[in-house]
Order: structure tokens, then sequence, then C-alpha cells
């Protein structure tokens, strides 16, 4: 190793001590190393991502070269061809971003993608890697820091404001708005995007993968079913020019065209930010940037801000102190004993989960969404609302109600599978970050909307009509 222990430690401790950092396994880094890696999972991105830049600084200080990894694996929770599509055409702007930095990208696919077998081969002196609040991927980190005798620690690059700050679960927008307000001025700042000091030369023999190939070909165990979806382009370059169309030209109208699903008036960031292709805080900046060139977008920006940074930080919140976030089990004490005094109210219609997915109901705006989100894999967000309550309305009881929610929105959102679809649901069904409401059939005291009331608010025939264009045909984004 270049640079002496005692030359680095000092530096090493302060940067432990980071707020978005979690150290997983102390000690110090291999004497014997040949690099540092980052094992990139959430954050899937070679710019504006603090994980990256924490490790060029590790490297660069240890005096080596740094390797950011990705394991294509073939079983993640409740992934399909259409998760996975997106996902891989993301790879190649992260290896192209990554080398204009310096830094080399190893991609190893199922059944080559070892942790442990990648670290070995590369003579690892010091693991980096993502926070991710879900339960498995959690789960995964706990397993592989038990295993490993390196230094791994963990970035939270996904959130403005580091989700420990908050300390505890949230109860609704109006308690976690001001602390993270409060801790704006320190954390929404540019990126260093610093380069690497050290180019890493590939050992003879290294196995790794092409990011130009389909990362899923010859696995067998995979959820081919879910076609991708053509209007949508993965990836940090069409996440950010899609970025640049929003801030140049939607953002002016965004305080009054964001609740109408039948213009395109949102940002339509949610599949980037999902796979981590674009970052909270560079999304956050560029509004910034373009309120100083206009101040009269401030409106829009603060309106904005509050679906970014306020409601996406309080689903990460509720989802990483929230143990059982996908179950009924995590509604406040008064859903609760509603959902048990209206367990046994007659429904009207009740439909199977295959006839939900094939948007088989009597309600038009509903099915109209459903579509949205088979075709598309999107909806816009006024309508998932809607859609999750009347799933609630129309099946046997709360419980089957979640689990009908979370399955279709796993399996056909591109940004399924995710804190803010989770905490969605739980809003819309349980009641959750919300207050009791006046009392009803069905839904006792948790928040109703009618398919009457909702349609009223937009032009609801225009959104039924253009969900029923042809599938071919393109979505309003």
């Amino acid at each position: 190793m270049a640079r002496a222990q005692s030359d680095s430690s000092e530096e090493l401790l302060g940067w432990s001590g980071d707020s978005r950092v979690t150290v997983r396994s102390a000690g110090v880094p291999d004497r014997n190393g040949k690099c540092v890696v980052y094992w990139m999972q959430r954050a899937q991105r070679g710019v504006d991502n603090h994980a990256v830049d924490l490790a060029v600084n590790i490297a660069n200080l240890l005096g080596l070269p740094l390797v950011v990894y990705f394991a294509g694996i073939s079983n993640f929770p409740h992934a399909n061809i259409r998760h996975y599509a997106f996902l891989n055409q993301g790879l190649p702007d992260i290896e192209a971003d990554l080398a204009a930095r310096n830094i080399s990208f190893v991609l190893r696919r199922a059944p080559h993608e070892s942790h442990e077998q990648l670290l070995a081969d590369v003579h690892a002196a010091f693991l980096i890697g993502d926070e991710n609040p879900m339960r498995e991927p959690e789960r995964w980190r706990k397993e592989l820091a038990s295993r490993i005798k390196i230094p791994f620690w963990t970035v939270d690059a996904d959130v403005v404001v580091p989700s420990k700050l908050m300390e505890k679960a949230q109860y609704g927008a109006y308690t976690i708005r001001p602390r993270l307000f409060r801790h704006l001025p320190e954390y929404l700042r540019p990126y260093e995007n610093l380069r690497a000091e050290h180019a890493w030369k590939v050992p003879r023999g290294f196995r790794a993968d092409s990011v130009h190939e389909d990362m899923t070909r010859g696995w067998k165990d995979v959820d081919r079913s879910v076609v991708p979806v053509e209007a949508w382009k993965g990836g940090t370059h069409a996440g950010l020019e899609r970025l640049k169309v929003f801030t140049g030209r939607l953002l002016v109208d965004y305080d009054s065209q964001r609740n109408h699903p039948e213009t395109d008036g949102t940002s339509c960031m949610s599949p980037y930010l999902h796979f981590g292709h674009v970052g909270p805080v560079t999304i956050a900046l560029a509004v910034d940037a373009a309120v100083k060139a206009n101040p009269r977008l401030r409106a829009a920006r603060d309106s904005y801000f509050n679906e970014l940074i306020v409601w996406r930080e309080l689903a990460v919140n509720f989802v990483r102190y929230t143990q059982k976030y996908d179950s009924p089990e995590c509604a406040e004490s008064w859903a609760k004993a509603t959902i048990r005094e209206h367990a046994r109210d007659e429904r009207e219609h009740l439909y199977t989960l295959r006839q939900l997915e094939g948007a088989k109901t009597y309600d038009d705006l509903w099915n109209a969404g459903q579509l949205q989100m088979v075709r598309y894999g999107w909806m816009h967000n006024y309508v998932r609302m809607y859609w999750a309550k009347k799933i609630l309305e129309w099946t046997p009881d709360v419980a089957t109600a979640m689990k009908y929610a979370i399955y279709l929105n796993d399996k056909y959102f591109l940004d399924g599978r995710d804190p803010n679809g989770y905490a969605g649901i739980a809003w819309a069904i349980l009641g959750k970050f919300d207050r009791a409401w006046g009392e009803r059939p069905i839904f006792g005291k948790i928040r109703y909307m009618s398919g009457r009331s909702t349609g009223k608010k937009f032009d609801s025939n225009r959104y039924i009509e253009q969900m029923g264009l042809l599938p071919e045909q393109r979505p309003l984004f």
C-alpha cells in the first residue's frame, strides 16, 4: 500500500463519522490490498454519487486504484425482464462516466456474481457500498459484513438529507418537513466528482461481463412475462435529458399541471430515482438553478421539493424504521381500530387479482390507470392514490388489498419495489401519514376517494381515452 497506515488513519476516521456513512465492518485497510472496491447496487450512476466520491477519496489517500463492481443477480426480489432491461440500459452510461474519472467498472452476472470472489480476485483493501433501507438488501449487507475481513462502509447516496439524521420513524410529512429543510443548506450542495489518481490494471485471466450485452441471457429463473417498455430508456444520460425537459419546459406550469394525469406535467423522474441513475440532489440542484434563472418558478420549486424531498424521504424513513412496512401491521392505532370495526362490511363489488390485473372492472378511470401501469410501467401519482383505494374497496379485507396492490406495484411499475411504492400503498389503504376522516362503510375513518370527485379534478375522460390507445402508441411522457 502506497501510504503508511498512520498517515491515513486520521483522515479515514474523519470520513467514517460522516452522517452519510455507516461503518458495517471496522478495521484498517489490508496492507497487501491492490485496490479499493465500491460495490454499486442502489446508486447506479458514475457521476453525482456520494459513494463514488468517498471511494475515490479513500483510494487516492491509500495510493490505490478504484474498482466499481456491479453484481448482476438473477433473483432480485420481484424483479422481471422489464426491470432488468431498464437497469441494463444504464450500465454503459456507468462505465463511460466512470472511465472519464479514471475508474474501472466491472460487471459480473449470475452465476459468477459472488461478492467475496470478486474481492479476492482484485485483492481489495477496502470496500464501500450503498445504503438501502429495503429489507432484503439490508440483510445482504449485514451478511457480507459478517464474512469479510476488510473494512466495509456503506453510503446513504440516494437521499438529500442522510436518513440517520431523522433517528426514528416520522409520523407524517408535517413532522419530517421542518427537520429536512433545516438540513438542506448543509446537504443540498454540488458533488465533487473527483478523479481517481491511479488507474487499475486488469489482472491476467480476470473474469468480467460486457455491459453492452443482455445481462439476463441464459437466466432461466427470470420472469419474462412483463415486457420492457420502449417509451422509457434507462440510464443516467437519458434521465438527465428528461430532467432538462422538466426544468426547461415543464417546471413553469408544474404547480398547476402536476395533478393532471392527462397532461405531461410531472418530472417523470421516479424510475431514474428508483434505479439510482439520477440522484435527488442532482434533480434538486437543477430545479434550484432554474429558479435562479427565473424567480417566478419559486412556487413551482417549493411544490416539487415537497414531493422530491419531503414525501420521498418520508417514504425512506418509513421503510428504514418500520419492520413490516408491507403489512397491515404498520398501520397506526386509530387505523387498526377502524379496520377491525369494518372488517366484515359488505362489498358491492369483489374482483379477483386476475380481473384487477387485466383492468376488468366497472370503473373506466381505474381501468385506465391499470392499463397505464401494465403498458408503460408508470402511473400518474394522483391516479395511483385512487387506484390503491379502490383495491381496498374491491377486495375482501385489508390484508388482501395490501397483497394485491403490492403484487401489481412490484410487477409492473418501473419504480416499483421501492420505499415510495410501499409508503403510497400504506397511505391509501391504511391511512399511514394521514389523519382520521369521517366514518363510512368499508373505509371506516380512512380517507375515501370516489371516482366522481376524483374525475372532476382533471379531464378524466381525456385520460381514459388516452389509455384506450393501442399499446404500441406513445404514452403521456
